[in-house]
């Protein structure tokens, strides 16, 4: 009996340890895998996500905002014209392996990233660190780069100086693509470093364990973490592709919480007492881009009439269910100041004039072109195929037939900048900065525009001063100009500004979302999840 009654008591303590750590186990519901867990050698917001959790930046943003604040460096400071920046760094920082973080580890970062010819860099082994050449204008020696030249001060502080005067510089080395990493890893594992088959080495508020491509990542606390400690035991980032499968899941309890879902969900989960809804504030846009190296695209009338063959404004209606809005802006609403007012509050929709504009530009019968959507839900196109369904339907009506097509996310970023290139494909942009330099500099940035092949002199001028600026006043006079310019030449098309959908279950506390795109998850606590 005793023995009986021994046993029992063993069980009952073993489920209870169980319990205990599931309830301290966070999993969150991805929309897809990352591409990479190398910082500065991604574009996309899915493994910035992941990212976020492994490394620091030199400069962090303010929880739910994007007003910066320190983080791996204390304090940051220009020179009179904003061509040298100094960065003074955090002390007694180590990475997750053990190594210091100092001006050796981050000149090391900087320059694999920024200097081609770096031997840590991989060039030869397919990196291309492609964020630097779309954020920070090119590489070492390249005539358009921002970055002149690195330089160590001291053991913990470090200069960048620049070619060209920059306001927001500090904002942008603090955007989520440069994560300082271990040198000493990197140097280890190689040209492996980032993929599955390497340990990604950060300093950051989580530990990389393990990356099952396709499934998940697990991460755990760091327990040494200079900032705000996690308030769980362990992290899993799950994949999954499908937004109304994170859905079930969440309603299930086997995620705690995720993003983008449909916006068609919002009533769904209002109506279930498990789950709240969390809307993340709108800093994004989703466009359809017009590569000019295509025989028709390169018209200027053709653009503009596809333009004004699409319904922007019926088919926000249709696809956002209130959570995005139309108009003629690349930037969101929150910047609404860089906007000229020569511009109109929207495009003009307007069949009839668009297949006129066809014929009179020599297609009357209209012509074949193939439209890419990507195959996973992003905040700002949370059901790509249904919404380039109905772009194919518009350009239907006025004899334009296409053809949809899709493919594996990484290669789908990729060879969208592979010549010949995508006819038109959708893409869209979240922002890592709260300045409109980060949504033209990224999409026509002079390192930024391959996918178009439209680049002119003019424009680039105009994103100098921009860039300079220092007063918003300065600023806006650049980006109107921008606007106009960019809204006559229908290379990129604005969809959408959307306010993403994600949830939660009602136990997870402490989530703020950022209008950034993504946090790190280590203010979040679990209080009675079972």
């Amino acid at each position: 009996m005793k023995k009986v009654l021994f046993k029992n008591v063993l069980l009952t303590a073993a489920l209870a340890t169980l319990s205990s750590a599931s309830a301290a186990t966070l999993v969150f519901g991805a929309n897809g895998d990352p591409v990479s867990l190398e910082s500065a050698n991604i574009t996309d917001g899915i493994s910035i996500l992941v990212q976020r959790q492994i490394y620091d930046t030199l400069v962090d943003f303010k929880n739910g905002t994007t007003d910066p604040i320190p983080g791996l460096a204390t304090s940051w400071k220009s020179n009179a014209n904003a061509t040298q920046w100094t960065f003074n760094l955090r002390r007694n920082v180590r990475f997750h392996d053990g190594t210091p973080m100092n001006a050796d580890a981050v000149i090391f970062n900087l320059s694999r990233w920024w200097d081609k010819a770096h031997p840590f860099g991989f060039r030869d082994q397919g990196r291309t660190f492609e964020i630097v050449g779309e954020l920070l204008g090119g590489y070492k020696g390249d005539a358009t780069a921002v970055i002149k030249n690195i330089v160590k001060v001291d053991a913990y502080t470090v200069r960048v100086d620049l070619n060209k005067s920059s306001s927001v510089f500090p904002n942008v080395i603090g955007s989520g693509y440069f994560g300082i990493a271990s040198p000493t890893a990197i140097r280890k594992d190689g040209a492996k470093y980032g993929t599955p088959a390497s340990k990604a080495v950060g300093t950051g508020p989580f530990i990389f364990q393990s990356w099952r491509t396709g499934d998940r990542v697990v991460l755990l606390p760091n327990k040494l973490y200079w900032g705000q400690k996690a308030k769980v035991d362990q992290l899993v980032i799950r994949s999954i592709k499908d937004a109304s499968q994170r859905l079930n899941e969440l309603k299930a309890g086997t995620i705690d919480f995720t993003n983008d879902l449909t916006p068609d969900a919002l009533r769904s989960v209002q109506n279930d007492k498990n789950l709240v809804a969390v809307k993340r504030p709108s800093f994004n846009v989703g466009f359809v881009s017009m590569n000019n190296r295509n025989q028709y695209l390169k018209v200027a009338k053709v653009r503009e009439a596809l333009s004004m063959a699409i319904n922007k404004k019926e088919i926000a209606e249709a696809f956002w269910n209130g959570l995005g809005v139309s108009n003629a802006s690349f930037v969101p609403p929150v910047l609404a100041w860089a906007n000229s007012s020569k511009v109109p509050a929207d495009y003009k929709f307007d069949p009839a004039a668009a297949k006129k504009m066809l014929a009179d530009a020599g297609f009357p019968n209209g012509f074949s072109i193939d439209l890419w959507y990507m195959p996973v839900s992003r905040p700002y196109f949370p059901t790509p195929k249904p919404i380039a369904e109905a772009i194919a339907a518009d350009l239907s009506a006025i004899g334009v037939k296409v053809n949809l097509k899709t493919e594996d996310w990484a290669k789908y970023l990729e060879d969208r900048n592979k010549e010949p290139g995508f006819d038109m494909y959708m893409i869209g942009w979240t922002g890592d900065y709260g300045d409109p330099d980060n949504f033209y500099s990224a999409y026509y940035g002079p390192n930024a525009s391959d996918d178009i092949n439209w680049n002119p002199p003019e424009l680039q001028k105009l994103l100098e001063q921009g860039r300079a600026a220092t007063t918003q006043a300065e600023k806006a006079k650049a980006y109107a100009q921008i606007h106009e310019i960019t809204y006559n030449a229908n290379y990129r098309i604005p969809m959408v500004h959307s306010n993403p959908l994600s949830a939660a279950r009602t136990y997870l506390k402490g989530w703020i979302p950022s209008p950034l795109g993504s946090e790190a998850y280590n203010t979040i606590s679990l209080v009675g999840k079972k």
